[in-house]
């Protein structure tokens, strides 16, 4: 009988003041936006990286969006079976805004570099 693999283990990044950006997004959302997130967020913990379209999509190399209805989570991932989730939004049009994205990218390279300098890279 084969063995279910470990869960994968969600971390939030936080910003140098501790502020969490995920946590502020999940907290302001309500109703189905709200039941939407959590359902996504307990698909990406058992899946990780198999879950596919349309309920995770590449945004560029390392960057995803978790896809609900209206929500979207960025979020990368880690080794170690570790997802870092970076940000949301409430969806309003068809592509991120540009200052969303530019957002996700600076908290993606943010959390490589604590990586890198966590395994003693440079």
């Amino acid at each position: 009988m084969a063995e279910t693999p470990p869960r994968w283990t969600i971390e939030e990044y936080a910003l140098p003041g501790r502020e969490k950006p995920i946590l502020t997004f999940l907290l302001g959302l309500v109703q189905r936006d709200k039941r939407d997130a959590i359902a996504l967020l307990q698909l990406i913990q058992e899946r990780g990286n198999q879950i596919r379209p349309p309920h995770s999509k590449l945004v560029e190399t390392g960057l995803f969006e978790l896809r609900g209805q209206q929500i979207r989570i960025f979020y990368m991932f880690l080794p170690g079976r570790r997802i870092v989730l970076l940000d949301g939004i409430v969806k309003k049009q068809d592509r991120i805004p540009q200052e969303v994205l530019k957002r996700v990218r600076g908290y993606r390279q943010a959390v490589e570099a604590a990586a890198r300098k966590s395994a003693g890279g440079a």
